[in-house]
């Protein structure tokens, strides 16, 4: 019956590689951090595993045998992968190596999302992002089931499945011809003498727009209704009426003969980040984050210096 070979650990293994580059024990445990000591016992543990001499000492150096170059060869490959995964480590650890899958419902994601996804992106070149933009119930779905890290949409205050953090709050804009709006804000009340075009009523944010109507006494008829803000501000451009949608959507549609003004009763908004819960964030997904909040407070602070 043949005897079985002893395992041999990776330790070892890293011990005869360092002294067949280094060529002496002393260096080879400067290399490893480990004491000189502990680099002759790991090679003659090595030998004894393996029944064979690798080395011969002359004149106060090692000197390796044939059957030690042939042996190293194999192992080279092996110390290649542990480096490459030692440096792949490092990079996720560090969040600049890794996929990030984002999902967004269309006035963060058409606006402000792709700036913070560009900033992230910037000094990550290790780093890939799978990217897609849809309605909200899409939006929660995803990151309940795991198929996306993030999860971005505008007025969601809460939600059993999932967990919702706020990470900017702002309010909703009134968009209509410029000469029809010479003051800095627009009422409900103003908007129901102009023909008006409304958002889905069944989304959070067309109830949120029709409420506010209901507030300040004005009829609520919008001659068109549409499912998205982005669809409404192109609807103003083209001169079929006016809107309320919110302030992201008006900004990156915004023409020279357009007005955006603040809306009045205010309809405060929040936009929040939605992720998988019990699951922890990964530095990746920190970044992210980071990225996004700075995005939306420089969009702020541009939103009341123009």
């Amino acid at each position: 019956m043949t005897e079985a070979t002893p395992d041999i650990s990776l330790r070892l293994l890293e011990i005869f590689d360092a002294v067949m580059r280094c060529g002496s024990t002393v260096e080879a445990a400067e290399e490893l951090g480990i004491s000189q000591p502990a680099v002759s016992s790991g090679l003659r543990q090595l030998e004894t595993h393996i029944g064979v001499t690798l080395f011969e000492r002359l004149h106060r150096r090692l000197q390796p045998t044939e059957e030690a170059m042939t042996l190293h060869e194999e192992i080279k490959p092996v110390f290649g992968l542990v480096k490459g995964f030692s440096a792949r480590a490092r990079d996720i650890r560090q969040g600049v190596s890794g996929r990030l899958r984002i999902i967004s419902t269309p006035p963060l994601g058409h606006t402000v999302a792709p700036l913070a996804m560009q900033r992230f992106l910037k000094d990550r070149e290790g780093v890939s992002v799978a990217y897609d933009v849809r309605r909200l119930e899409h939006v929660i779905a995803a990151v309940q089931t795991g198929a996306a890290d993030i999860g971005l949409a505008l007025a969601l205050n809460d939600h059993p499945a999932v967990n919702v953090s706020v990470i900017a709050k702002t309010h909703m804009v009134a968009v209509l011809p410029e000469a029809s709006a010479p003051g800095q804000t627009v009422s409900a009340a103003a908007l129901s003498g102009h023909r008006f075009i409304g958002l889905e009523i069944d989304s959070r944010l067309g109830q949120m727009v029709r409420a506010a109507f209901e507030r300040d006494g004005a009829p609520y008829q919008p001659r068109v209704e549409v499912r998205y803000c982005a669809t409404a501000a192109v609807l103003v451009g083209a001169g079929i009426g006016a809107a309320v949608i919110d302030p992201f959507s008006a900004a990156f549609h915004a023409k020279p003969d357009i007005a955006v003004r603040a809306f009045l009763p205010p309809i405060e908004i929040t936009a929040v980040m939605i992720t998988r819960k019990g699951v922890p964030r990964s530095r990746l997904l920190h970044a992210f984050i980071s990225e996004m909040k700075q995005a939306l407070a420089d969009f702020q602070v541009a939103a009341t210096t123009s």
